[in-house]
């Protein structure tokens, strides 16, 4: 899934294991023995024959040109690009007015549909969508920079979502600064746009002491007392300072940090969504195994993520939340050495958010790294 060329042996592998082919039934409908099958799917013997390439594709219900790697993936590679790009675009407009007029109510739906999108992991529906929300909303803010405020950091919030999960570095910060600027003077909207700060600065050295900024700044006097908005934004950058902390090596801290968001959680409580954060109990149970993953303890990372994904709160966290933390689960079991748990944890993210794994260059690289190794791609079947 990467821009490395799989094999055509793992791609037979594969492409068996989602029909839920055994290797005999293959080796059945191909009129060949399951040991031909097997030297295929592990390289030993080479297709080369036209005509034999076709029978498996026919088999397999998929087009030859799929089969040689000729697929949707470069396509759908060039139109990630394409998208991108669009996006930087409509960026690269900020200040200008463009002679649209979209009502505010009308604005805050595109806004709310954005998230709503993103928040399912439809990533290619999202990239389609923010060019036009972009240039309405830099519109808006050219008009009147009071005008739909919160609309206007939601909006530039999603962008700024979707391009960290896309590695588009630079973008995101822009538009996490896009957001944190249309916040200036109010509370609330500040810490919602700093939220996004801590994917995009994580590997920055001051992200810890800027998130930490902005956490305490919204912080209740008195936890009892606070607002589920305060405590959720409160909570979810004390998580993502924690997260910081972890990939600087720091783990008694990232561990203080993220016990501080948890009793904040408890108070929130599980299957809420306040201020577009996903944040309660199951929220930081998820960050902890972020944070061993990023200190690279991968039992505990391991651990964690087994006793997380039994709980009960697991099931309210959004789809996308879900499915990035299972690819976070991936780089746990192959820190410990276990690619079968590896590839099962991709296999469930993919079964949930395909566009997470087929997307998001992370998980494709991790998709890529376990092509190599020998039979993993027989675990698929248990999609």
């Amino acid at each position: 899934m990467t821009g490395e060329r799989v094999p055509i042996g793992r791609r037979v592998a594969y492409l068996r294991v989602r029909r839920k082919l055994s290797q005999q039934t293959f080796a059945d409908r191909l009129g060949k023995s399951k040991s031909w099958v097997d030297k295929v799917e592990r390289g030993v013997r080479s297709l080369e024959r036209v005509s034999t390439i076709r029978e498996i594709a026919a088999v397999l219900r998929v087009d030859a040109a799929t089969l040689l790697d000729h697929d949707a993936r470069p396509a759908e590679a060039t139109e990630r690009s394409e998208g991108v790009a669009r996006i930087r675009a409509a960026l690269s407009t900020y200040g200008m007015t463009s002679g649209r007029d979209a009502p505010p109510d009308r604005l805050g739906q595109a806004v709310a549909y954005a998230w709503n999108t993103y928040r399912h992991a439809r990533y290619p529906q999202v990239i389609e969508q923010l060019p036009a929300l972009l240039t309405d909303v830099q519109s808006w803010q050219a008009r009147d920079p009071q005008a739909g405020r919160a609309a206007v950091v939601d909006a530039y919030r999603v962008t700024a979502a979707l391009l960290t999960k896309l590695d588009e570095a630079s973008l995101a910060w822009l538009a996490a600064d896009r957001a944190m600027s249309a916040a200036t003077g109010d509370r609330t909207l500040s810490a919602c746009a700093a939220v996004q700060l801590g994917p995009v600065l994580r590997a920055s050295a001051r992200a810890r002491s800027v998130l930490l900024a902005a956490a305490y700044r919204i912080a209740p006097r008195d936890l009892d007392s606070g607002t589920p908005q305060e405590l959720s934004l409160c909570g979810t950058l004390l998580t993502q300072a924690a997260l910081t902390a972890a990939r600087a090596g720091d783990g008694r801290v990232a561990g203080d940090l993220l016990d501080e968001a948890a009793e904040m959680a408890a108070r929130v409580g599980d299957g809420h969504d306040h201020c577009r954060t996903a944040f309660g109990p199951a929220a930081v149970d998820v960050a902890r195994v972020v944070a061993a993953v990023e200190r690279g303890d991968g039992a505990e990372a391991v651990a964690r993520h087994e006793a997380a994904i039994a709980g009960e709160g697991w099931r309210w966290l959004p789809l996308e939340h879900r499915a990035a933390c299972l690819v976070d689960a991936a780089r746990a079991y192959l820190l410990v050495g276990d690619a079968e748990g590896a590839a099962k944890a991709l296999v469930r993210a993919e079964r949930l958010a395909p566009a997470e794994v087929r997307h998001r260059p992370t998980a494709r690289a991790l998709t890529a790294q376990l092509s190599t190794e020998a039979p993993i791609l027989e675990l698929w079947h248990l999609r």
